[in-house]
């Protein structure tokens, strides 16, 4: 399954709610303002680099970016994905699952 998450970590606690619920091996894509989960040295850092030894998680990329976010302050381990990218892992990961 895919699970979408667009929601800033540091507004609202949607990805943590995610990461409680979401199956091992499911892929969660951040967009949107939940990027700045995807950023190293935050409080949330220690949380996804747990989650990543069970998921598989994405940034979206131009969302990064368009954000003043240097993709070289990713954390190790996410994936950042264009929008053919994200178009990919919809095809890949069904059903899908957006939280907001």
């Amino acid at each position: 399954m895919l699970h979408t998450v667009n929601t800033s970590p540091f507004e609202k606690n949607t990805l943590q709610r995610c990461l409680q619920f979401v199956e091992a091996e499911s892929a969660v894509l951040l967009i949107e303002n939940a990027v700045y989960a995807a950023t190293s040295h935050t409080p949330y850092t220690a949380m996804i680099v747990s989650a990543l030894q069970h998921h598989h998680i994405y940034v979206l990329l131009p969302d990064l970016l368009s954000r003043g976010v240097d993709e070289n302050t990713i954390i190790e381990g996410i994936n950042p994905i264009d929008y053919d990218g994200f178009v990919s892992l919809t095809i890949k990961h069904t059903p899908f699952k957006a939280w907001v």
